[in-house]
């Protein structure tokens, strides 16, 4: 397995049999970003001491191109693999298509992680750090109120997820607490749900993903 060289690059593994691109206006950038995401066969257990799992829902960049509250799944997966690279850590991006759940996501991928971190986001950006001694419903750092989550703190996690992996104890990424998210996205947050189950696949278990942004 190679691993994810450059936010700019692409991690080959296999011939690839599914192409994704995710066209967005970012929020944060208000400016164009492409991210190509290239089925790259079956996910395997990977053996690099410090490398990090970003997992994908079914739906990323399939029943939207954003989160909830707007920001570019190009943007968000950037951000978070800049953050892992900060910190020297390698990386490998996976979707995950046997599941939705948000728990059940961040366990089979960091069982898939060399160091045994992973995080797991879905398409509406709700998003967590895995470890993968825990149980299903336990986690390192749970972020779930997706829409209050920009480009800066998924920079964020991906740079407490790679100290994780290379042994460290970071302080929790700070995350804005907002009482009004739920009930102001509860009824998208359902539509959505409903939507993401209908790309499940569960066949096609964990796939490996290259990525290539322009």
């Amino acid at each position: 397995m190679q691993r994810a060289s450059g936010i700019a690059g692409r991690a080959r593994t296999n011939t690839s049999t599914r192409t994704r691109t995710v066209t967005t206006m970012s929020q944060a950038t208000q400016r164009e970003r492409t991210v190509t995401l290239e089925d790259a066969g079956p996910a395997e257990k990977g053996t690099a001491p410090d490398e990090v799992i970003i997992a994908l829902s079914p739906g990323f960049g399939e029943i939207s191109t954003e989160t909830l509250s707007g920001v570019s799944h190009a943007e968000i997966l950037r951000e978070t693999m800049a953050g892992i690279e900060e910190e020297g850590a390698s990386m490998r991006v996976v979707r995950v298509y046997d599941t939705v759940d948000l728990g059940r996501m961040g366990l089979v991928s960091s069982n898939l992680s060399g160091s045994g971190i992973s995080i797991a986001i879905q398409s509406r950006g709700t998003t967590l750090i895995h470890q993968e001694d825990l149980l299903q419903l336990d986690n390192l750092e749970l972020f779930p109120q997706g829409p209050l989550l920009v480009p800066e703190t998924f920079r964020a996690i991906g740079r407490n997820a790679a100290r994780y992996a290379k042994g460290e104890s970071p302080a929790p990424v700070t995350v804005e607490n907002d009482p009004m998210t739920r009930p102001k996205f509860q009824a998208m947050a359902a539509i959505w749900h409903i939507k993401e189950t209908q790309c499940l696949d569960e066949e096609r278990g964990q796939i490996e993903l290259d990525i290539d942004f322009s």
